[in-house]
């Protein structure tokens, strides 16, 4: 490593505008030329920020002296790299995971009061802004009407929850909440919260963040570094604790060529996902660069971006160009500030797209835009990416394939590809046809931050509508159709536009501002419809403009899901089925001529014409004013004030989190986990749903059964979302997925587990408590990518609280291994080529995690020790998925979560100890 000097870099400058003007202080990078064997604009510019935040807070010691020098020598192929800290400037959560999150700090804050300090010892150190936008459901569709009902719904469901959160915003400084009904926070951050360059004072810094939500790296796409995180990791940082981030390859993407005709955003961005899944950028950074890449409009960066998560890197970032600052202009933004991004960045020699070349890369890869054809992805994984053309004849095989092997298990049924409604038939008014079939598609929604925040797309989406309600169609009558856009402006612009009304016409009428349908709140079926599928056990569809269709998602009834771009959202809500595009129709027109997906197509041209009416800055001043951003629902809900939030005991969304009641002052030893029994052996691609599903409470799942016996009806159960603050429901929810697929089972779907040595099937929550009482400790067994999607941090804690010590895996997902350390669950990773089909794993077994110590440290080795029922024994080496060494402190000391705590009442004990002292100098 490079070795530079312990001095802090006299690296302060002035910075000016382009009138000569002196706009504020700046920390040159320049400054480090010397100190760097290379010529520090080949640096990836992820890096150069990271670097940045080094020099910025570097205080002389030698730990930031040799994290510093880590960067600077930063070598594009290096297996062995250090830990650094990185400091961000802010943190961005919605409800879903910011509420967990506060009620983790105000039982933080009743865990000071027990040892003696402060309130005020528990405090957030970093900005937060909380979007509540998790919390909208799609109850009311389909009427013009349906977004004020669903508004009013949601405080009626989640009063509670929004009083506290209004509690927290008094109780906490620098929490700021954007009340419900105002979009969603990815969206809202592109339009309103992004500074892009922050100001403190004099100093001038980039913008930064992260967020206990996957999808935060979508502000990549506007030159802002950031990215998810588990809800656990975020409260560390929030509180002042150091973002410890291992130095990650970083792999340049370069885009060339131009999208052809008809190609959408959407088809890009799913397009990458596949190919960037394949090439392995899992838990690496991603640059994007090239000439195709500079010639994408902003909004068509960040819907790349927000996929992100879907393709495994940990960002995806596009450089700020002339292109980024023109979005930045059209949402509102101030000349000033304006000029202060443009200054700032050039003045660091970090404006504009690189061209292939001018950076070193861990790697290079190539992708021709003009290769990219019209694009959907699914069933049940969004990285799966077919052709449109094929979509129907993926169904009809996926149909008759068993389970196991990605498909429906109905070898006894074949697609029945009856055609097409004629308009009478559909313009009747039925819940649902004589009888729905195989195919059908029962959901239609343009929804989800990555395509709401594209005004191209949404463009295209509302004049193919027009196009369709001129010819006489409309959407088929099963089909629950919905639009939930991502901010205010979306439907401003739509009216000025003259679009609103045609997507109105097939159903499309704005039903909220919220995440909705792409988070799995996509409200009930029809009962009609419900009961069909119940009744004949048939595989329906979804169809979406969200970044994720994991199985039971969107609706549990629901089996096949697509994502697809918004105006293909229309036209199949019109065809009421999954067909060929190209060869069949979507319906007939009042004349009884055939309408296909082409006749529909909106010309480019007309599209381009629209544009302005998306880039007029009017919609988004208006919509993020001051007044427009609350509501009366809002200001009329009472909430608690005070310093320590009262928790109410018969509650059943609010409960004090078990996690740091009787902390004790030092951490318990470490030791091995011995006599353990596996809860669950999983196979490939477990998600973060299957883990902690996210949707609808059904009234005969183990946490329904409680919610009911605490008095709360069906009707009232809203979802485990909005109940994640409550860990009784919680604990029962893990591993509840209607669709997961665990081998102790016996072959049935859902959260089910044999109990050995009794050999019953019970519940998974039902086992671990029957473990739990026989002091049994257990384990998690599962395939590849376990822990992909949502970074929901239930899923780890939910885990931790059945009683789970280890999961042991062909390989983790970024955000989730690094939720289960935050818990103090070991993630252990089987070497190459073995898995729990090769170790032959029943659930009979007796099992014994070995070697775990006080000295644990990044990547370790245990043995994992087998004891088979036929008296055979085995020994496996683990690798222990820990990866730096705040982690592994994280592991000795039982999580983040008692970390900080005694962290932050060791500080609070010094700065006493320093008060005393002090006052005992004065008096001497």
């Amino acid at each position: 490593m490079h070795e530079t000097s312990c001095t802090p870099p006299d690296s302060r400058r002035d910075l000016y505008a382009q009138d000569g003007r002196r706009l504020g202080a700046f920390h040159a990078l320049s400054t480090l030329q010397a100190r760097s064997t290379r010529d520090l604009r080949r640096l990836p510019c992820t890096l150069r920020i990271v670097l940045e935040a080094l020099l910025r807070h570097h205080d002389g010691s030698h730990d930031m002296t040799r994290a510093m020098s880590a960067v600077l020598d930063w070598q594009p192929r290096d297996d062995q790299r250090p830990d650094v800290p990185f400091t961000v400037a802010r943190i961005l959560a919605p409800d879903a995971s910011g509420i967990p999150l506060l009620a983790d700090l105000a039982a933080m804050r009743d865990a000071a009061r027990e040892h003696g300090a402060p309130a005020t010892a528990i405090a957030p150190a970093l900005p937060v802004d909380l979007v509540v936008d998790h919390s909208l459901q799609v109850d009311h569709a389909g009427a013009a009407d349906a977004a004020e009902r669903n508004l009013r719904l949601e405080f009626t469901r989640n009063a509670e929850r929004y009083g506290f959160l209004k509690w927290a915003a008094q109780a906490f400084e620098r929490i700021r909440i954007v009340p419900p009904g105002n979009g969603i926070l990815h969206q809202v951050n592109l339009e309103f919260l992004a500074h892009q360059v922050c100001q403190d004072g004099d100093l001038l810094y980039p913008d930064s963040l992260i967020g206990p939500d996957s999808h935060t790296a979508m502000i990549n796409g506007l030159g802002v570094l950031g990215w998810g995180v588990g809800g656990i990791e975020a409260e560390a940082a929030m509180l002042g604790q150091p973002l410890m981030l291992r130095l990650p390859d970083v792999v340049g993407v370069e885009l060339s060529g131009r999208v052809g005709a008809g190609i959408t955003t959407t088809d890009i961005a799913l397009t990458l996902t596949r190919h960037l899944r394949q090439a392995g950028v899992v838990g690496k950074f991603v640059e994007f660069v090239g000439a195709g890449a500079a010639e994408l409009a902003a909004p068509e960066r960040c819907t790349i971006a927000n996929m992100a998560p879907e393709y495994g890197a940990t960002a995806a970032f596009f450089c700020i160009d002339e292109r980024t600052m023109d979005y930045l202009a059209s949402t509102g933004r101030s000349p000033e500030h304006l000029e202060r991004i443009r200054a700032y960045w050039r003045a660091q020699d970090m404006f504009g797209i690189p061209a292939a070349g001018d950076i070193d890369y861990s790697a290079l890869l190539h992708i021709d835009l003009s290769t990219i054809r019209p694009s959907v992805s699914g069933p049940s994984r969004p990285q799966d990416r077919i052709d449109l053309r094929d979509m129907a004849a993926q169904f009809e095989r996926l149909l008759s394939l068993p389970a196991e092997q990605g498909g429906f298990g109905h070898a006894t049924r074949s697609f029945l590809r009856r055609p097409v409604r004629e308009p009478q038939q559909r313009n009747a008014g039925l819940a649902a046809p004589a009888e729905l079939a195989d195919g059908d598609i029962v959901i239609a929604a343009i929804t989800s931050c990555a395509n709401t925040s594209n005004p191209a797309v949404l463009l295209a989406a509302g004049l193919l509508a027009r196009h369709a309600v001129r010819r006489g169609l409309r959407a088929a009558p099963h089909v629950k159709t919905s639009f939930t856009p991502g901010s205010k402006a979306v439907a401003a612009y739509l009216q000025q536009a003259g679009l609103l009304e045609s997507l109105a016409s097939l159903g499309f009428q704005v039903a909220g501002f919220g995440c909705a349908t792409c988070m799995g709140n996509s409200g009930p079926l029809p009962e009609a419809v419900q009961t069909q599928i119940a009744k004949r056990n048939l595989v329906v569809a979804a169809v979406l403009s969200g970044n994720r269709n994991f199985e039971a998602r969107v609706h549990p009834a629901v089996r096949a899901n697509y994502l697809m771009s918004p105006p293909l959202v229309v036209a199949f809500a019109i065809a009421g089925r999954i067909l060929d595009t190209e060869k069949e129709p979507l319906g007939f027109d009042c004349t009884g001529v055939p309408v296909f997906l082409q006749d529909l197509w909106p010309a480019e041209a007309d599209i381009q014409a629209l544009l302005p009416c998306a880039a007029d800055s009017t919609h988004f001043r208006i919509g993020y004013a001051a007044q427009a951003l609350t509501n009366p629902l809002w200001d009329a809900l009472p909430a608690p004030h005070g310093e320590h939030y009262t928790w109410n005991e018969a509650s059943t969304y609010l409960r004090r989190p078990p996690f740091l009641q009787a902390v004790p002052a030092s951490p318990a030893p470490l030791e091995a986990i011995a006599g353990a029994r596996a809860l669950a052996i999983l196979g490939d691609s477990i998600t973060t749903d299957h883990i902690s599903p996210g949707g609808a409470i059904a009234p005969d799942s183990p946490a329904g059964i409680y919610l009911q016996a605490n008095g709360v009806a069906p009707i009232s159960f809203n979802t485990y979302v909005a109940r994640r603050a409550n860990h009784e429901v919680m604990i029962r929810g893990t591993f509840a997925n209607v669709r997961l697929r665990n081998r102790m089972a016996g072959g049935r779907e859902g959260g089910w587990t044999r109990l050995v040595p009794d050999g019953n099937i019970v519940s998974i929550s039902e086992a671990a408590a029957t473990y739990r009482e026989r002091g049994v400790p257990l384990l998690v067994f599962a395939g590849r990518e376990y822990g992909t999607g949502s970074s929901r941090d239930w899923a780890a804690k939910g885990t931790y609280l059945l009683g789970v010590r280890a999961v042991i895996a062909s390989s983790f997902e970024r955000i989730h291994r690094s939720n289960l350390v935050g818990m103090g669950v070991l993630p252990c990773q089987l070497p190459e080529g073995i898995d729990s089909d090769t170790l032959d794993l029943d659930g009979s077994e007796t099992f014994a995690v070995e070697g775990l110590g006080q000295d644990v440290v990044p990547g370790q080795i245990l043995d994992l020790r087998i004891w088979r029922s036929d008296g055979r024994t085995s020994t496996v080496a683990l690798r222990l998925c820990v990866e730096t060494s705040r982690e592994a402190a994280y592991i000795r000391q039982g999580g983040v979560l008692p970390h900080v705590l005694r962290h932050q009442l060791a500080w609070h004990d010094a700065g006493q100890s320093g008060q005393r002292c002090g006052a005992a100098r004065q008096a001497r």
